[in-house]
């Protein structure tokens, strides 16, 4: 008869497995599009890079420290004295402990106070790096809402205003300025390759600069335990060359297209006779509420439900029937559009880039 206590081994050995699983298909999805950067220690932006040299001055000093306490531990072990105290220890010996402890109080002064040089000098580089001297900044406004990220492009005319949810997109070498505000609870914005986090507080506007040197896709989450779906509460930074990033405001700034097809314009009737037009906004048409994503230029977005699954039109089929077999206790309820209405639907919104 096999022994019971194998499978709790089992089971350790799994739980321990699993996040190394996670992180060899990390690659994959990201080959995919789902998600994009999300290493704090792979600094893309001056921030990161200012947080990632104190990370490694505080890890290397630590190590240090331990190596120096467990090599005095050991020393300590095989050196054993009988003596019950120091007391009890001849002259030469006693001071001998007295001169070790005062090295070790001094290294630990030392270190300490090096830690705070570090960390002030950090702070100092962060902020001078909050106040640049190009006066013709991007303003982006990013509200946190349960579960997804409301973001907002701020121009001095109402009509170049962009509205989008779940990715930002930036200007390559370019600091941008972030206000960040929330619509519900405390969040916290985080894209680890940019940044360190910043919180988001009811009555209260935090600011975050911004800049990626290099371009690329970096996800960044909500990093304070804000409700059910928490763990999905993600987005995506997508920084460009600046004649790209110019382009994709451009076409944001544009209102719906018109449908091409009579399935497309079925597909608007449909959308516009339904419940979507209570909570979704589409430029152009009757559906103007913000209660919910603005779905303009949904078709040109990567993903669905703050980075839950691809924007591909079988995921889009099931966000729309069934949302909370998706992403459970979203605020978005189930529609049950027969066929016939659906696939118009389908259509129509993936015409929306």
């Amino acid at each position: 008869m096999l022994s019971p206590r194998p499978y709790p081994l089992l089971r350790y050995a799994g739980a321990a497995l699993a996040p190394a699983l996670l992180l060899a298909a990390l690659p994959d999805l990201a080959r995919a599009g789902l998600v994009g950067e999300h290493d704090a220690l792979s600094p893309a932006g001056p921030q990161a890079m200012h947080i990632d040299r104190l990370w490694r001055a505080l890890l290397w000093g630590c190590t240090a420290v331990f190596a120096l306490v467990t090599g005095a531990l050991v020393f300590a072990v095989v050196q054993h004295h009988p003596a019950p105290n120091t007391h009890d220890l001849p002259a030469p010996a006693r001071r001998r402990v007295v001169r070790v402890i005062s090295f070790a109080v001094g290294l630990c002064v030392a270190v300490l106070s090096w830690f705070t040089a570090e960390t002030l000098i950090a702070e100092h580089r962060l902020r001078g790096l909050e106040r640049p001297e190009d006066d013709g900044h991007l303003t982006i406004l990013v509200t946190g809402r349960r579960w997804w990220w409301d973001i907002r492009y701020e121009f001095p005319q109402a009509s170049d205003i962009v509205a989008t949810a779940n990715e930002i997109h930036i200007p390559v070498g370019r600091p941008v300025h972030l206000r960040l505000v929330t619509a519900d609870v405390i969040h916290s914005f985080w894209v680890p390759a940019l940044h360190g986090k910043r919180d988001l507080i009811p009555g209260r506007e935090n600011h975050l600069w911004l800049q990626a040197d290099r371009p690329g896709v970096y996800e960044g989450q909500c990093a304070e335990f804000c409700g059910y779906q928490h763990a999905k509460m993600r987005l995506l930074v997508i920084a460009r060359p600046e004649d790209e990033f110019h382009r994709w405001i451009a076409e944001q700034r544009l209102p719906a297209r018109e449908p091409a097809t009579e399935s497309e314009r079925l597909g608007r009737e449909v959308f516009l006779k339904s419940s979507c037009v209570m909570c979704h906004t589409v430029r152009g048409t009757g559906a103007a509420s913000r209660a919910g994503p603005d779905l303009t230029h949904l078709a040109s977005r990567r993903t669905l439900g703050a980075v839950s699954v691809p924007n591909t039109r079988g995921h889009l089929a099931g966000w729309i029937l069934d949302p909370q077999g998706i992403k459970p206790g979203n605020h978005m309820p189930p529609h049950a559009f027969p066929a016939e209405e659906l696939h118009p639907l389908l259509d129509y919104l993936e015409s929306l880039k």
